[in-house]
């Protein structure tokens, strides 16, 4: 008896300092975005900057060169802004009216009763899907600059292509994490649809590109194999958070309770 006693203190302790590091981060992602932001805007700036004058192709110091990088750095911080903004009284708005997640037996409530439950707010769990999320983009970020030298002039028409798609992609994408980041954090009840709505638009873009840049002539061999391997990648990582993700998007209780406004019933 006394082992099983000490085994029920030992996870409840467990789970108190697990829920007390999660709770500390999201104060911090709270109160800080302001300084995650501009250390985003100096680190990627800077990593820009050596991204084009590294780059093993020539390039002259043009617009059509300088142009993806300034998108790249601004985007997803113009895109947060606007998120808080937007979502600046997230969890005064409307539910959505028809309700897409069915599984489960549920039982809806009123926002005040939403607000004063134990596990109303973006805590627990939650916290790391909004890091996750944060994490993007830096992520698609690095792997932008691997991918992509700095191009200008004229380059063939795979490269003109692949360029363009990937850049489309960093920026799209990262963007619309951020502003799902926002959507999260400010308990708006579009944020699980909308996080769905994102992972299906990354993996057709990812299948897009891949469709599109093979179809262009001239594409060589050496470039071929490594871009399906990294289009394969980033489908597998969507794949997997999909997996990971949108049972506990469904199933949560703190989800029903942040975003939907129901409970167990």
């Amino acid at each position: 008896m006394d082992s099983r006693e000490d085994v029920r203190l030992g996870v409840s302790a467990i789970g108190q300092r697990l829920s007390a590091k999660s709770s500390a981060v999201l104060l911090q992602l709270q109160t800080r975005l302001d300084r995650i932001m501009l250390l985003w805007l100096l680190l990627a700036a800077l990593a820009s900057a050596a991204r084009i004058a590294l780059s093993p192709v020539k390039v002259a110091f043009a617009v059509e060169v300088i142009l993806p990088y300034v998108l790249l750095v601004l985007a997803p911080v113009a895109s947060m802004v606007l998120a808080l903004r937007w979502f600046a009284d997230g969890e005064q708005q409307p539910q959505p009216r028809v309700r897409l997640a069915v599984i489960g037996r549920w039982r809806k409530i009123e926002a005040d009763e939403a607000r004063g439950n134990a596990l109303y707010g973006a805590g627990g769990i939650m916290v790391s899907l909004l890091v996750g999320m944060l994490l993007n983009v830096p992520i698609r970020a690095l792997e932008y600059f691997g991918a992509m030298p700095a191009v200008s002039g004229q380059v063939p028409a795979w490269l003109a292509v692949l360029h363009m798609m990937m850049t489309l992609d960093v920026v799209v994408i990262s963007s619309l994490y951020a502003v799902a980041f926002v959507a999260a954090l400010r308990h708006a009840p579009l944020f699980p649809r909308l996080l769905v709505a994102i992972w299906a638009l990354d993996l057709t873009m990812q299948l897009f590109t891949a469709q599109l840049v093979a179809g262009t002539p001239g594409l060589p061999s050496i470039v071929a194999d490594p871009l399906r391997d990294l289009l394969d990648g980033n489908v597998k990582k969507v794949l997997i958070s999909v997996g990971l993700w949108l049972p506990y998007l469904l199933m949560s209780k703190r989800v029903n309770v942040t975003y939907r406004h129901r409970v167990v019933g």
